[in-house]
Parts: C-alpha cells; structure tokens; sequence
C-alpha cells in the first residue's frame, strides 16, 4: 500500500459508484466529502459536513477539511488531515486518545443541537461555551473528565 501525499478534488451532485485513489468527492447538496483512506487500504472515508462534524474550505483551488481524519474503526486507523489538497500524517491515537476524542464529539453534537442531556445555562457559562478555548488551555483528556466525570 502507498500512502497518498496529494489529492485532487471534484464537486459532485452523488457520489460515484466507484471511487478513484486520490480523489475528493464533495457534494455539497448532500453535505459530505468522500475519498478513498490516503493510506492506500481501500477503504471508504465519508466525511459529513456539519457545525459538529468537518467543516470543508475551498479557496477556489484545493480543498481543506478540518478537523484532522481518524479512521479509528478501520484496520490501517491511519490519522491524516488534508490541507490545501495535500495530505499530513498525523500521530497515531491510542485506544485511550480515540475514546476520549470520541466523547468529545458526542459532548459538542449535545451541547450544539440541544435535548435530554444537554449542558444546562449554567454550565454553558463556565465553558464559555467554546471547546476549542478549554482544550487549548488544559488539552483534550482534562477537558473531558472535568465535563464528563465531575
């Protein structure tokens, strides 16, 4: 397998039945980026767009999605991130990383669309409401328990 460094990209309305190595597929009507893992596996990457998912730039040549792609339920669990149609390897996640990456994104998808569970007012004050304030000042794992487990 070999790994993929760059990327080209194709606006679609669907998404093709079959997909080619190295190549975004990005249907906008349908909100989601697909690509084949830039490991070389095989495997299918959807990557939906959303406030609580990825959020795609496109500056009129190339392509950045954020946040990074952890394809923790495949075999590779490779660990990307895609800028400007290029491809950076990133660290492997640990069992524990993934779990605790995982929990965050449950916590944002709550917090952001609201329901049973959901921080009530007094809570959302003293987050600021803003994750990426709280990770950047006390890292992903602290940020959890005190939100999570106090």
């Amino acid at each position: 397998m070999k790994r993929i460094t760059k990327l080209t990209h194709k606006f679609v309305k669907f998404i093709p039945e079959t997909l080619e190595e190295g190549t975004l597929y990005v249907s906008m009507e349908h909100e989601v980026v697909i690509h084949k893992c830039c490991c070389g596996c095989g495997s299918e990457v959807v990557t939906p767009l959303s406030p609580t998912d990825w959020k795609l730039t496109f500056d009129g040549r190339s392509i950045t999605l954020y946040p990074s792609i952890g394809n923790w339920g495949f075999e590779c669990r490779s660990h990307y991130w895609i800028r400007a149609n290029s491809v950076q390897w990133s660290t492997l996640w640990s069992t524990g990383e993934i779990e605790a990456g995982r929990a965050a994104d449950r916590l944002a998808k709550k917090e952001y669309f609201g329901g049973p569970g959901a921080m009530d007012d007094r809570s959302k004050s003293e987050s600021s409401g803003c994750m990426d304030k709280a990770v950047t000042k006390e890292g992903l794992l602290q940020w959890l328990w005190k939100r999570l487990w106090r």
